[in-house]
């Protein structure tokens, strides 16, 4: 069984999550996708970077053995070009490839991702495999015809990231922009609406069981369920 969206069956997906403390909501919220991608057939692979203790570094020792320029996307192209990447990033880039949705889960930090997640993206996002060398950008991109989403949470009410809200942050689509535009579609994908929930410490017990209904009905959907 494989679940068809609109732009083509999800058979497998990579989860990627980021959050230091397992007991979290948006660990509760990871898991719960997780479980309903499982129940629709999905072969699905979790990757939890805090508790693999993911270095999000990208550095030159990665790379070269002794002195010299350390350009990371020129020696990330020769490394694709030769078939030399090291893991951990050659098993993660291997996952990446083999999944139809790629779903990143985080909380809201300062408007963006967390470090560890940036970093992932910096090390497995190769170049020469997501993009460039044989593949363009955008349309053009390693990960075309794939599908990738956002599940997260944020610190702040719905209400307070509305667009056009007088005393909030500001529409949420903009802060999401550099990862959708700039991650997402840059490598090819066709981007999905985010999952998200707001506010979930302010959430009762009963709260939030309904948002994690919430997040697997939504998933369910917006993988084409």
């Amino acid at each position: 069984m494989s679940i068809t969206s609109p732009q083509g069956p999800v058979r497998r997906a990579l989860i990627v999550h980021a959050h230091p403390e397992p007991d979290s909501f948006s660990s509760a919220q990871a898991a719960a996708a997780a479980d309903q991608l499982r129940a629709q057939g999905v072969d699905l692979r979790l990757v939890d970077l805090h508790a693999e203790g993911w270095d999000p570094v990208l550095a030159r020792e990665q790379f070269l053995d002794g002195p010299g320029y350390f350009k990371p996307q020129a020696e990330q192209l020769h490394a694709a070009a030769g078939g030399t990447l090291a893991d951990p990033v050659r098993t993660q880039l291997d996952q990446l490839q083999e999944a139809d949705l790629l779903v990143l889960s985080f909380p809201l930090w300062w408007f963006s991702m967390p470090a560890i997640m940036k970093g992932w993206v910096d090390r497995v996002f190769v170049m020469g495999a997501t993009f460039g060398g044989e593949h363009g950008i955008f349309a053009d991109g390693g990960m075309r015809h794939k599908k990738a989403m956002l599940l997260l949470t944020t610190g702040g009410s719905s209400a307070s990231f509305a667009p056009g809200a007088t005393d909030g942050y500001g529409d949420l689509d903009t802060f999401l922009f550099h990862i959708h535009r700039g991650m997402l579609e840059f490598v090819g994908y066709d981007v999905l609406p985010p999952v998200v929930t707001y506010g979930p410490a302010r959430l009762t017990e009963a709260g939030r069981a309904a948002a994690i209904d919430r997040v697997r009905a939504q998933v369910a959907a917006t993988v084409g369920a």
